[in-house]
């Protein structure tokens, strides 16, 4: 049976997780709606593939994801939501994290995550359908030293995403979803050249896809990991 076309908004689109579930993705006939925070790697994918909407957005900014969100609910409410977009912090002990750095990655990872829901939301719920996959990590569910700030951010998100679950009407879905390890660059930046013994993000995104595709309002509040 052909799968039914969806409208998927994915955040981070341009790069890493992202990037790869816009590849798998757009093959099987889905209509995605991107962004990212680089003009280059937006008008790429732009080029790339002229028949869907790729933005540049920055996440921390209610005002750009306003307008971001004002563009793609033009052609109507998203079937799937799924907030990737993400930094992780320099491998450090907390106390020796930066005040700037730690705030950044909380403006991304949490306050970032709640403009986009924010927006959103609403048309979604007024339909009482759709899927939204809040990207966590296996530092959301455990921790590791020199992580602190990444892991907190992931926790909340965990948090965050079971308790909307408990605010959406019946049909929808919130999933906190933890992506697995993968060679990206912010594995890099957390395991450096040792980032190379895992998976590519295009071999991921194989499992990935229809994975996430396969959610549904059974799913809700569930506690997922790509397999």
């Amino acid at each position: 049976m052909a799968q039914k076309t969806r409208r998927i908004v994915i955040t981070g689109a341009t790069r890493g997780l992202g990037r790869a579930l816009v590849d798998g993705m757009i093959p099987l006939g889905h209509q995605i709606y991107g962004c990212g925070t680089s003009s280059k790697l937006v008008d790429e994918l732009k080029a790339k593939y002229p028949s869907h909407h790729f933005e540049v957005v920055d996440v921390t900014k209610s005002a750009s994801v306003d307008a971001w969100v004002k563009k793609v609910l033009a052609t109507g409410a998203p079937d799937v939501l799924i907030n990737n977009a993400a930094v992780i912090n320099v491998p450090a002990k907390l106390w020796e994290i930066a005040e700037k750095d730690f705030n950044h990655m909380m403006n991304v990872n949490i306050v970032g995550v709640a403009n986009v829901l924010r927006g959103f939301l609403p048309a979604m719920v007024e339909r009482k359908a759709g899927v939204i996959v809040n990207l966590s990590s296996a530092w959301g569910r455990s921790t590791s030293a020199e992580v602190a700030p990444y892991c907190a951010s992931k926790y909340a998100m965990e948090g965050l995403t079971k308790a909307l679950a408990q605010e959406l009407p019946t049909g929808m879905a919130a999933i906190p979803l933890n992506p697995g390890i993968i060679d990206t660059d912010m594995l890099r930046q957390a395991f450096g050249e040792g980032a190379g013994s895992y998976p590519k993000a295009a071999v991921w995104a194989k499992s990935a896809v229809p994975f996430i595709l396969g959610f549904s309002a059974k799913d809700n509040g569930v506690s997922h990991s790509v397999p």
